[in-house]
């Protein structure tokens, strides 16, 4: 699984350096190069690493990252102008669009969270779960976050 996390965020990379501003030549970004952050406690509930972190420039507008949610981590609640796509590299998560149930992830699966949808998304209470993330910017912005996800929301998996 970490396997296919790794060749996930790799062509991820290239792809999206191939992309960058006035460049006519492909680019790679090591991953030895990439820092890691915790997920900070006003977007996150819970232990969060998020790694691999890319960002093209205009005229591309592509984003993303390699999410690690550890047992019972998650995100507050946010929007995505552009909508977002998850790709479940290891264990089992949830996501949650406002006002419908939650819906389990399991890795190999491929979530789409459309334009606007307020929602958030994380580990199962028990297992760990890691995830690509790919967003667009519009008007330099590619998320809007919301308030936490209460526990009680939380629980009702």
């Amino acid at each position: 699984m970490k396997r296919i996390a790794a060749f996930l965020a790799a062509g991820i990379l290239v792809i999206s350096a191939a992309v960058a501003q006035n460049s006519s030549t492909i680019s790679v970004v090591s991953s030895k190069t990439q820092p890691t952050a915790t997920g900070p406690s006003q977007n996150f509930t819970g232990s969060v690493k998020v790694s691999s972190r890319f960002q093209r420039t205009d005229p591309a507008r592509v984003g993303g990252g390699v999410v690690a949610f550890e047992a019972g981590a998650h995100t507050a609640w946010h929007t995505h102008p552009l909508g977002q796509t998850l790709i479940v590299t290891s264990g089992t998560g949830l996501v949650q669009a406002w006002g419908e149930p939650i819906q389990r992830m399991e890795v190999g699966d491929v979530v789409w969270i459309p334009p606007g949808v307020k929602h958030w998304h994380g580990a199962a209470a028990a297992t760990p779960m890691t995830h690509v993330a790919i967003s667009e910017s519009q008007d330099g912005k590619s998320v809007e976050w919301l308030e936490l996800v209460t526990d009680d929301q939380y629980s009702r998996q």
